[in-house]
């Protein structure tokens, strides 16, 4: 347990670092262009669902930890303990793959937000295929609704 309480804190050592580095910048940096109100919404909530579950998953393994050396292996502290890490692991599968597929659809569209995250296949510019323009439009109309 002492080997999982380890690795559980400089994990959390390492999302709160990295949470505090990345506040410095904007959200869309790398953008060629402003997005929609809507889409940062989303960006943002994403960002700040998948940092919340990137810090509760160590913390709440860490209070199981401490539960668990306290000799309270059951009962209702240690119940939300573990239903609290549960959430935490399944909301970060969540945030994740939604994170990679946003970021996966913005390189289609060629956004420039890849351009900025991943340093291998860079953008040139906005895409200027037809079927990818139309999807642009289409999402550009949800977002005007």
């Amino acid at each position: 347990m002492v080997f999982e309480s380890v690795i559980a804190s400089i994990f959390l050592l390492i999302v709160v670092l990295r949470l505090t580095y990345m506040r410095r910048f904007k959200t869309f940096q790398g953008t060629t262009h402003t997005p929609h109100r809507i889409h940062a919404f989303i960006a943002k909530s994403v960002h700040r669902g998948m940092y919340a579950a990137l810090i509760l998953l160590p913390l709440s393994g860490l209070m199981i930890a401490a539960l668990y050396s306290q000799d309270i292996k059951s009962g209702p502290l240690q119940e939300v303990a573990l239903a609290v890490h549960g959430f935490a692991a399944t909301l970060s599968y969540v945030m994740i793959a939604t994170h990679v597929s946003a970021a996966i659809y913005s390189r289609i569209k060629s956004e420039g937000v890849w351009s900025s995250m991943v340093p291998i296949l860079k953008e040139d510019g906005p895409s200027q295929h037809p079927t990818i323009q139309k999807i642009a439009a289409i999402e550009q109309l949800i977002y005007d609704k």
